[in-house]
């Protein structure tokens, strides 16, 4: 960056923040008080939207940051906030001179979680050094650690993923219908829309019976029958369902048959 902000008693510069959804959508804003376009996206004016100072660092804890406003801008909109589509969104955010369109970025983040009140909302961000808060050692446990068909699973997802259509959909008691079977088997797995309003967005399979599945995260209002989505078998991280149904205790990851914190508080009784 060749260009020093803030050098002179005025300067025309303006904070500019862009969010890439996992669907695909990119939006940029501006608070400058019209439009700007620059790095191939239209940066909206967007009065009434403000992000928070931002604070860098040269330790290892993450550097939050927030963005608040009202839902009064047409991108974005409280249906598609309640819906996912900004959930994990990747964030970037600067300086620019409104009148070169020099800019520096300096915040580089996802979001974090997402609170609406009061005809507003504010989106908690989370620094790209959030994912170093991890702690390397694993902690024992009765159920598997692995994420199934991730790291340690060892199992392929293409086996046990498949493509389905909506035949029903249920807003009240968020519940999707599909043209298979059973949905049984994909009791806590995974969707994921292929196409519609949430297109991009995975959600988690709760709970499931022979004619319909049970999503953890509202549907948005527009979802209708025909919809293509991809469905993904679920487990329940036990020793006996990775034995009996994968074939897989060979990498389950747990210590099933450890004792407890039980054992410690029994003692003998007399007989």
């Amino acid at each position: 960056m060749s260009r020093v902000f803030f050098a002179g008693d005025l300067d025309a510069a303006a904070a500019w923040w862009r969010v890439y959804r996992k669907d695909g959508v990119a939006l940029g804003f501006t608070t400058h008080d019209r439009d700007l376009w620059f790095d191939g996206l239209l940066h909206r004016a967007a009065p009434g939207m403000l992000p928070s100072a931002v604070r860098r660092s040269i330790g290892f804890e993450d550097d939050e940051s927030e963005v608040e406003g009202a839902l009064t801008h047409d991108s974005i909109r409280a249906e598609d906030l309640a819906a996912g589509l900004f959930d994990e969104a990747r964030v970037l955010s600067g300086i620019v001179d409104w009148e070169t369109l020099e800019r520096a970025q300096l915040y580089g983040g996802s979001i974090g979680s997402i609170a609406q009140e009061a005809g507003g909302f504010s989106a908690q961000l989370r620094s790209a050094k959030a994912d170093l808060d991890v702690d390397p050692v694993p902690v024992s446990s009765p159920t598997c650690r692995a994420r199934f068909c991730g790291p340690g699973c060892a199992l392929s997802s293409i086996a046990f993923e498949r493509e389905a259509h909506v035949q029903a959909v249920d807003q009240s008691r968020n519940r999707l219908t599909l043209d298979i079977a059973d949905h049984r088997p994909y009791a806590l797995g995974e969707l994921r829309t292929t196409e519609g309003p949430q297109t991009g967005v995975t959600m988690r399979i709760i709970a499931a019976s022979t004619d319909g599945m049970t999503l953890d995260r509202p549907l948005h209002p527009d979802t209708a029958t025909g919809l293509r989505v991809r469905i993904r078998e679920g487990c329940d991280r036990t020793i006996a369902t990775c034995a009996s149904r994968f074939d897989n205790a060979a990498n389950f990851r747990g210590e099933p048959f450890l004792p407890g914190n039980d054992l410690l508080t029994q003692y003998p009784q007399p007989r």
